[in-house]
C-alpha cells in the first residue's frame, strides 16, 4: 500500500515530537542531577617546591592574572555546589584573604592540612566540616585550572544517573610517568588504583591515568577514609585507597579525551604552558 503525504507528514509529526520529548527529558535529568546535594573539597595545600617561590602557595601562581584556586572555586560553584571547602597549608593566609574577597558571601569555609601526610590526610581535614553533609562530595585540585565545566557536569551527571557510590574521572596519557594508573578488570569495569611507586612493572605500562577528580557519597568517603593507612612506598595516607573499601559494582568511570584540561601545575615552565592552552581556547 503506497505511503501518502498525509501519512509521511503524521510519522515525521510523531518522529520530532518523541524526539523534542527525549531532548526535554534530558534536560530535566540534567537539571535535577546538578540541583542534588552537592559540596566541593579542593586540595590547595601543597608547597609546590618546582615553582620556586617558597612564600607562595603552588595554588595562588597565576594563569591570566588569575590564580590557579580562582579557577577551581569558580568551577566549584558552577556546578551548583552547597558548600565548598579548600584545604589549605603552606602559607594559608594567602589563600584564605584571596578566596574570601574574590566570593564574598559565598559558603566557603576552609580546612587545614598542616602537615603534609598525603591526600587521603588531606581530606580527612574536612571531616568536621563534612562529615554529616548528607549528599555527595566532589573531590578537585587547586592546581589543575583547565577542567572544563562540561566536563565536570558530565562526571556528576554519570554519577548520579548510575546511582554510583563513587565515580571517577580517568584520562588516557602516552606518558603516563608520574601518575597512578586505572587498574581494569578482564571485562573492562574498574578494579582499583595503582600510584606508580607501588605499580609493578607491568601496571606502569598502563596509559590510562588517575588525575584525581572524584565525586563520592559522603558517608561511604569518611567511612573509607577512617580505614585508610600509611603503609607504602611513600608512607603517606593516599586517598586513592579509598577504593579498596568502596564496592566495585558501584564504582564509575568518566574518560575524557583532553590531557590538558586535568594535567596538574608542578612547574612554572607547565604554569606556561597551560596558559598557552586556555589561550587557544578563546
Amino acid at each position: 500500500m503506497p505511503i501518502t503525504d498525509t501519512d509521511f507528514n503524521n510519522k515525521k509529526s510523531a518522529f520530532l515530537e518523541n524526539q523534542l520529548a527525549e531532548l526535554m527529558k534530558k534536560v530535566k535529568d540534567t537539571e535535577g542531577n546538578m540541583n542534588k546535594k552537592l559540596a566541593v573539597a579542593i586540595l590547595a595545600a601543597g608547597l609546590g617546591k618546582r615553582m620556586k617561590s617558597p612564600d607562595k602557595p603552588k595554588v595562588m601562581f597565576e594563569i591570566n592574572g588569575r590564580p590557579m584556586i580562582d579557577y577551581v572555586v569558580e568551577l566549584a560553584f558552577m556546578v551548583n555546589a552547597e558548600k565548598v571547602v579548600p584545604i589549605v597549608g603552606h602559607h594559608r593566609e594567602l589563600v584564605i584573604n584571596f578566596l574570601d574577597k574574590t566570593f564574598a558571601g559565598k559558603n566557603i569555609e576552609y580546612a587545614v592540612q598542616a602537615e603534609q601526610l598525603g591526600t587521603g590526610h588531606a581530606v580527612i581535614q574536612t571531616a568536621e566540616l563534612l562529615k554529616d553533609f548528607d549528599g555527595e562530595i566532589l573531590i578537585l585540585s587547586g592546581d589543575v585550572p583547565l577542567l572544563r565545566y562540561e566536563t565536570v557536569e558530565e562526571l556528576v551527571n554519570e554519577h548520579f544517573e548510575k546511582n554510583n557510590t563513587a565515580t571517577l574521572l580517568t584520562t588516557v596519557f602516552e606518558n603516563s610517568h608520574g601518575y597512578g594508573r586505572i587498574v581494569r578488570d578482564a571485562e573492562g569495569n574498574f578494579s582499583r588504583i595503582v600510584e606508580e611507586k607501588d605499580a609493578a612493572e607491568e601496571e606502569k605500562q598502563i596509559k590510562e591515568i588517575n588525575p584525581a577528580i572524584y565525586i563520592v557519597n559522603a558517608k561511604v568517603l569518611f567511612d573509607a577514609l577512617s580505614k585508610i593507612s600509611p603503609e607504602n612506598n611513600q608512607k603517606e595516607y593516599y586517598l586513592t585507597d579509598i577504593f579498596h573499601f568502596i564496592p566495585k559494582e558501584k564504582t564509575g568511570t568518566v574518560v575524557t579525551s583532553d590531557e590538558l584540561e586535568v594535567t596538574g601545575v608542578n612547574s612554572i615552565e607547565q604554569l606556561k604552558e597551560m596558559e598557552d592552552a586556555l589561550n587557544s581556547r578563546a
